[in-house]
Parts: structure tokens; sequence; C-alpha cells
């Protein structure tokens, strides 16, 4: 029976079989302890140092609360907690616009991302968003994440060869993955997608009416709410608006939020209304505001007689720029005068 060699480099394994081939297995080395303990410490403190450098700001807090626990006692470690407290409550009281820009929001972005960045992989792989490539799978590069009371906004930057298309087919699989509502896909610029996670339903209940602002802007109206929870704002200035939708989808709510933004510059005489209302239904609560501050008509000639009027209007006001603008270059110029030629 053939000798078994044993030892810490080499070591044969044993096999009860005297014909078998002899089976080796690899070498074994020893570690010196010191090495060991020396690439554990690098790590912890590499991680460490990353951990500082992403949380600048809950890093200094830790360090600045454990030296005053260690030099003044946990007493005015607490005093100083309950009075950042109480001037963050104040601060959220009385301006609770700059709260939510500065706190709110970075804080609800934070946690968000940090919920997605937990099960961004799995999710990834098993919806399909995540292609295999030479034995391994390549994952989509997790963006910034912008986040409100019910929807995120998520950047994602694309794996070389995939689309937005490939994203889109598999949005319902994200949106369960991730425990949203609904998933939407939106192109971003070359190599980067956004998606949009809507977690609760910002339009479940009835909406009161936007609150008239003292000095309405023609560039950013406000007439409802979005989808995410913020203001919903429409541009009048110096462009058209073509409202659309089925029956009982909310255009008379949509043309009332305007009248209602606007009134106060209906009210100063910077703003004339010209309302059409063939089927008097729509604007005929408010004919009493159109006929003071501006027009309204009913029969299909009277909305004509209307329109014309706009038009003749509008080509008034036209002519007089091209008479103001043209006034001054004229005068500049001076006299023209002409020579007979020879």
């Amino acid at each position: 029976m053939r000798k078994v060699i044993t030892g810490e480099q080499v070591a044969q394994i044993y096999n009860r079989d005297p014909f078998a081939l002899p089976i080796w297995r690899a070498p074994v080395y020893q570690t010196p302890a010191i090495f060991t303990i020396a690439v554990q410490l690098y790590r912890l403190i590499s991680w460490l140092a990353r951990l500082i450098v992403r949380h600048p700001l809950a890093a200094g807090i830790l360090a600045l609360s454990t030296l005053t626990w260690v030099d003044l006692g946990w007493v005015v470690l607490v005093a100083l907690a309950a009075a950042v407290i109480t001037m963050l409550v104040a601060w959220r009281w009385f301006w609770p616009v700059s709260f939510a820009r500065w706190i709110t929001r970075p804080v609800r972005g934070a946690w968000r991302s940090w919920r997605y960045r937990r099960r961004w992989a799995g999710v990834m792989t098993i919806a399909g968003a995540a292609p295999w490539y030479q034995g391994r799978v390549i994952l989509p590069v997790l963006g910034k994440v912008t986040a409100t009371r019910y929807t995120d906004r998520v950047q994602v930057r694309l794996v070389s060869g995939q689309s937005a298309a490939d994203f889109a087919k598999c949005a319902e699989n994200l949106a369960q993955g991730f425990g949203a509502l609904l998933c939407r896909v939106r192109s971003a610029r070359s190599g980067r997608v956004v998606l949009e996670f809507v977690r609760r339903d910002a339009l479940a209940a009835l909406i009161p009416a936007t609150p008239v602002p003292a000095a309405p802007d023609l560039k950013a109206l406000p007439v409802g709410r979005r989808e995410d929870g913020l203001p919903w704002l429409i541009k009048l200035h110096g462009t058209h608006v073509l409202v659309a939708g089925a029956t009982g989808a909310g255009k008379a709510s949509l043309l009332w939020g305007l009248v209602r933004a606007t009134f106060p510059l209906m009210q100063q005489g910077l703003v004339r209304v010209m309302a059409a209302d063939p089927k008097l239904m729509e604007l005929a609560y408010g004919r009493v505001i159109f006929d003071t501050y501006g027009h309204y008509a009913a029969s299909p000639a009277a909305i004509a007689a209307m329109l014309d009027q706009a038009v003749a209007d509008m080509q008034g006001r036209a002519a007089r720029f091209r008479r103001a603008a043209a006034g001054p270059c004229a005068h500049d110029r001076g006299p023209v005068r002409g020579g007979a030629g020879g």
C-alpha cells in the first residue's frame, strides 16, 4: 500500500482503493497574524474614510456630540439637542417653504436613495433590466434620487447597448419590486433615463380650490396640484394653451382655475378675458365677471363679432408697434436727396 504524504504544504487525499490514482490538494500556507490584522485594519480605516467623505454632515454632528459629551457631560448635550429641535420646529412652523427646501427634501431624498440602493441589484436582475455579459450580470448605475411626498424621480445611467425601451418593457416589474403604484420611464440625455415611481396617489381625494395669488405671474399661474403633489403651474404669457379631454375630465375646472388665478390682474386692468360660451354651461356662471373685465358671447353671431373685434385690436396694436419701432430710425436717417445722372 502506498504511503500517504501529509503536511501543511502538500497533502495527499486518502483513498481506500489501492489502484486509484493519487489526488493532491493545493498547498496550504499559513499567513502570519500580523499581516491579517494589518489588512483588516486598513479595510476598516478605508471604510471609515469613505463614510466620512460621503456623509460629512452626519460625521461632523456625531464628532461634535461625542466631544461635547466627553468635555461637558450629557446634560449639556441634551440641552443642545433640545435647543436644536426647538429651532427646527420653529423654522418648520414659521418658514415652511425654506424648511422644505433645505431640510425636508434632502432628508427624504437621502432616505429614498438608501432604500433604492439596498434593493437595486436584486430588483434590476429579477426584472430583467440587468443584462448578462461574459458570464456576469451588468447592473445599470443608480444616480440621484429626488423624492416628494408622492413620487420619486430616479436617475439611471444605462449599460452600453441599453435603451429606454428596455426599461419600458419591465416598468411594471420595477414598480412592484420597489413597492410603487406605477413606474414611468422618461428619456434623459444620451445614455441615461429617469424612472418616475408613483408611491401614493396625490389626486385620490378631492382637492380644494387653489388660493388666489396676490401677485399673479402669467408665466406660472397655479391652477391645481400635480400627480407628484407639487403645484400645477400653467404659462399664459407668450404662448397658446389648448385644453382637450373627455366629458367629465375637468376641462371647466381648469378654465375656472385660470380665471381665478388672473382675477387680481383683471381688477388692475392688465388682463381682459373674452369668453365664448356656445353651450351656455361652462362659463355662464361668471358672466358678470366677463362683462365687467372683458367680454362674454354665447350666440354664434356674437362670438364671431367678438373674435373679429379681437383680431382688429391685435392688428391695431401691431401697427402701433411697427410705427413706434420705425419712427426713430426714419428720423435718424434724415431727408433723402437724389441727384440727376449725367
